[in-house]
């Protein structure tokens, strides 16, 4: 994800999502729109279409107090001396209908960064969800998207799909199964949320994109192969499908062997009303079977011979040469990683959004392709700016704990690093965040959003932190 993420490393898995609040009294610009304007494209039933963004951050930390860093060679400390940071992604979005049904969607994508410390000592609460793990300051374009989405319609009521970055404008019904197949992001199918989701509209830090400690199947930029199968029933939905784990631990390269190694997941969604309000509840379940270290195995390994410590690692490690402390190289083998969560969305009123998501995972086993998370809670508050004035601007107050299973605990404790997390000892603490931001409408389509994060315990740890990021995002929609 850049991470595997998305991260986004986490990235735009980071599918488009729709505005926190309806603003079609105040279009911005779209190529789209513009020829539909012009009669030269039917915004209602289409064929094709194309859309893109642009999005550049910018971050900066002060110095922050640390007890320690990087202690007997571990080398995953977040740098405490002042740093800046930055992201920039171009994406265009295509969508083509092949036959009734059946539509074709592609994304191609590029990516500039230079995070801070490498991208090392933040778990759960990695400031801007943009980064990339395989990411570079050379601007490196790469397909994020190629995937078949096939409709069958079942009957019920008519229901209209506004056109958007990989969706075409269409009447479905409302009793329907759609079936995706190729290479997309899992957060396309699953765990949306209104109000925190779109992070290049909404929340800058990681904790508010997906669940923390959802440890879906993706490479180091978000994306993967899968399959999943939507069933629309009403205000029910039901989701299912099977993505590929990347080879090592947050990784490039995808495992095609589907019947091997596998991240399954399950979702089930209900859409309600409350006191004239729109909401929804989600139930999302998954299980990964991987190639993957657990960190009893690897703490029973040393404890057994010093040999197999950190620094002799042998095949894909994670480079530490701490001669003291145990690793999770030492304990891969082909395990199983279970987790369920829920999501909940609700509008307060018609220009307030409230929400909540909370996520367990067994925490047996390192991270394989999102953050160094085990558990998770994030919740806030989204205010659509028509309530002063300013219909296409919004504030966003959001909060996020992260935190770690006990066998995770004290392997850090004893010196082993995970994928982003290590400073060589550990007084745990859960991570935690808050993130405040206000995006401004320029013009149009084009946005500037100011952001503020207060990260308590970076990387678990007691001994360092708190630190403030400062950041400013500027986001244009075409």
């Amino acid at each position: 994800m850049l991470l595997s993420f998305k991260l986004n490393a986490f990235a735009d898995e980071r599918a488009p999502q729709k505005e926190e609040f309806p603003i079609d009294d105040v279009p911005g610009f779209s190529f789209m729109r513009t020829l539909a304007e012009n009669g030269l494209h039917d915004l209602q039933n289409e064929r094709w279409n194309l859309y893109g963004q642009g999005t550049f951050i910018s971050q900066w930390h002060p110095a922050f107090p640390a007890a320690y860093t990087n202690v007997n060679g571990s080398r995953n400390s977040l740098l405490p001396q002042a740093q800046n940071a930055f992201t920039g992604t171009v994406t265009l979005y295509g969508g083509l209908k092949l036959w009734e049904g059946t539509e074709l969607y592609g994304a191609p994508e590029m990516i500039s960064e230079d995070p801070f410390s490498n991208l090392k000592g933040l778990g759960g609460s990695i400031q801007d969800f943009e980064f990339q793990k395989s990411g570079t300051v050379q601007p490196t374009w790469y397909r994020s998207r190629a995937y078949v989405k096939q409709t069958f319609n079942l009957g019920g009521q008519s229901t209209h799909l506004d056109s958007g970055p990989l969706q075409l404008a269409q009447d479905v019904d409302n009793h329907r199964v759609v079936v995706s197949f190729g290479d997309m992001s899992v957060l396309d199918i699953f765990d949306k949320n209104t109000f925190s989701g779109d992070l290049r509209q909404q929340f800058f830090n990681m904790s508010f994109m997906t669940y923390g400690a959802y440890d879906f199947a993706a490479d180091s930029r978000g994306y993967t192969v899968g399959l999943a199968a939507e069933l629309y029933y009403d205000n029910w939905t039901y989701r299912i499908g099977r993505f590929l784990p990347p080879k090592n631990p947050n990784d490039l390269s995808i495992d095609f062997r589907a019947f091997k190694y596998y991240g399954d997941q399950i979702e089930v969604e209900h859409k309600h009303t409350v006191f004239g309000q729109e909401g929804a509840v989600r139930i999302l379940g998954f299980h990964n079977h991987e190639d993957t270290g657990s960190f009893a195995g690897a703490i029973s390994a040393y404890q057994a011979d010093s040999g197999k410590n950190a620094a002799n690692c042998l095949g894909w490690n994670y480079g530490s040469n701490n001669t003291s402390a145990p690793d999770v190289c030492w304990a891969r083998r082909t395990d199983d990683k279970y987790g369920i969560g829920i999501n909940l969305e609700q509008h307060i009123s018609e220009d307030i959004g409230f929400f909540f998501r909370g996520m367990y995972n067994d925490g047996r086993t390192e991270v394989y392709n999102y953050t160094s998370t085990d558990r998770s809670i994030s919740l806030g508050t989204v205010f659509h700016g028509k309530l002063w004035g300013r219909h296409k601007d919004a504030l966003g107050v959001g909060l996020a704990q992260n935190m770690l299973s006990a066998v995770h605990v004290k392997y850090l404790q004893m010196g082993g690093i995970d994928q982003f997390i290590g400073d060589g000892y550990l007084t745990y603490r859960p991570e935690q965040v808050l993130d405040v931001y206000y995006k401004y409408n320029l013009i149009s389509s084009a946005f500037a959003t100011a952001d503020y994060q207060f990260i308590n315990h970076p990387g678990y740890n007691a001994d360092r932190g708190p630190m403030s990021v400062l950041g400013l995002r500027f986001h244009v929609d075409f």
